[in-house]
């Protein structure tokens, strides 16, 4: 369960989050960066913000699902960008994924990151219900190898 509510005194926010967020209890997620990858690292959606942000948050829907969670799930995400053009589509296709009470967010430009063509990274925190968590299949995770070209697959 969470609540959202707007702190006294404070600025109200805008878009798809919330200012402020009481999450109840359940099982923390934690989960890295996702980027507009598909599973093959090929960048989806280049030179689109929109289409970025959608494959971005579905990469995190399907971390989550896979332990039982869903979007709605996510109380904090962070975004970073490398460009302040298309914040409305980000928002727009946040919508899609997300209901009230939304997720408290926090917004960063960058001047990169890992491959030139990737416009935003999310990162995002998720708390489960126990009733809905299960525990993951675990297997052998690649390991990455950091070359000219951006990351690469050692195999």
């Amino acid at each position: 369960m969470k609540t959202a509510y707007q702190p006294p005194g404070v600025w109200r926010t805008f878009g798809c989050n919330s200012m402020a967020l009481v999450a109840g209890t359940g099982r923390q997620v934690l989960l890295s960066g996702q980027v507009a990858w598909d599973e093959q690292r090929r960048v989806v959606g280049v030179g689109d913000m929109g289409a970025q942000t959608r494959q971005t948050l579905r990469n995190i829907q399907a971390s989550l699902e896979a332990v039982g969670g869903t979007m709605d799930d996510i109380v904090s995400l962070l975004t970073h960008v490398t460009t302040l053009e298309g914040l409305d589509a980000i928002h727009d296709v946040r919508a899609s994924f997300f209901s009230e009470p939304y997720p408290v967010s926090t917004l960063v430009q960058v001047t990169a990151l890992v491959h030139p063509d990737l416009l935003l990274e999310i990162t995002a925190v998720a708390l489960v219900p126990e009733e809905r968590y299960r525990e993951p299949d675990v297997t052998a995770v690649d390991t990455f190898d950091v070359s000219d070209d951006g990351f690469n697959l050692r195999g």
